[in-house]
């Protein structure tokens, strides 16, 4: 099946992650945080990788002098949402709740995590 112009390949994510994690940066210090060893063609390899970004959407970048600073422009959790609502209609019928359940009960939750979810569950149960 062929990929939605806006998905985001795991070299892609890499560089989103980085830019989440440690906000605006310039293409250098995202080469040296997502390939630490890196030399001339990674940092070709970030500079095409945040090319793509930027034409999907998903990162922009100001002029301050040189060099250029990234951003990000999607949010984490916005791509956490939009990857897993397309992964309910493809799979479950637009549902969520298949999901959600073989989330929570594969085991992995940590306890701050199970009280988590269920203060949300508690919220949104008050909330209708």
């Amino acid at each position: 099946m062929a990929r939605r112009p806006q998905d985001v390949t795991g070299a892609e994510l890499s560089v989103l992650r980085a830019l989440w994690e440690e906000g605006p940066l310039t293409i250098r210090q995202l080469t040296d945080r997502v390939y630490p060893r890196g030399g001339a063609s990674e940092y070709a390899t970030v500079q095409k990788l945040l090319e793509r970004l930027e034409d999907k959407g998903h990162v922009s970048h100001r002029s301050e002098g040189r060099p250029n600073l990234y951003a990000a422009r999607v949010g984490r959790q916005d791509l956490v949402a939009r990857r897993l609502r397309e992964m309910a209609e493809q799979l479950c019928d637009g549902s969520l709740t298949p999901l959600l359940t073989h989330l929570v009960s594969a085991g992995r939750l940590t306890p701050d995590e199970v009280r988590e979810l269920r203060r949300m569950v508690d919220r949104l149960a008050r909330e209708r």
